[in-house]
């Protein structure tokens, strides 16, 4: 999808406004106003992308509370210059990270994942970025994603293969495998380098 398609920018604000007038009302009359507009917001992101509408309920309008983004952690590990990638199912490779869990902080999240990932100890020490997902990564979703980059430091453990990822390895930045665009790409990558590089580095906002 083109993250300039005004119909995506339109369907995800009226999904907006549905979830969060649910979330607000006690009007029964305004609580079937607000579930259709959420069914039309689902109706439009179908249509334009043949996808079963059911799969883009449960996706998309599942949520309740006010609308706000989901939260994405990425670890970045450093060994002699060289930067950890896992491996995923599908040959393409990617900072070790996922969704923040509701029970837990980015902090703890950002070690847990890289554990269950790719078998290793870490502490998480610094972030490198908040990012807004589709400013920077392909393709556009029809919910809003904040990803945060953390730099951190190796501790100890070694690679297992598991459900999500089939192999680990360090890489320079002149050598990077295939990379999984949809969680991280090239300027992302070599962003993370500079911010290792880097003596003070300044959390980047964007």
């Amino acid at each position: 999808m083109d993250q300039n398609e005004k119909w995506l920018q339109w369907a995800v604000e009226l999904q907006g406004i549905a979830q969060t007038g649910l979330y607000y009302t006690e009007g029964k009359f305004d609580v079937e106003r607000y579930e259709r507009i959420r069914e039309i917001a689902a109706e439009m992101i179908s249509y334009k992308t043949e996808i079963p509408k059911e799969k883009v309920e449960g996706l998309f309008c599942s949520e309740i509370g006010y609308q706000t983004p989901k939260l994405d952690t990425r670890a970045a590990i450093f060994k002699e210059d060289k930067i950890l990638l896992v491996e995923e199912t599908n040959g393409t490779w990617s900072l070790p990270g996922g969704w923040v869990d509701v029970n837990v902080s980015v902090k703890e999240n950002t070690i847990k994942e890289v554990k269950e990932e790719a078998g290793l100890d870490v502490t998480a020490d610094l972030v490198i970025a908040v990012q807004d997902r589709e400013k920077h990564n392909l393709p556009i979703y029809a919910y809003k994603i904040c990803k945060v980059f953390v730099l951190c430091s190796l501790v100890g453990g070694q690679f297992e293969e598991n459900s999500e990822t089939v192999g680990s390895g360090y890489f320079s930045l002149d050598e990077l495998p295939p990379l999984a665009l949809e969680k991280n790409n090239a300027e992302q990558i070599k962003m993370c380098f500079d911010a290792y590089h880097a003596e003070n580095w300044k959390t980047v906002l964007d």
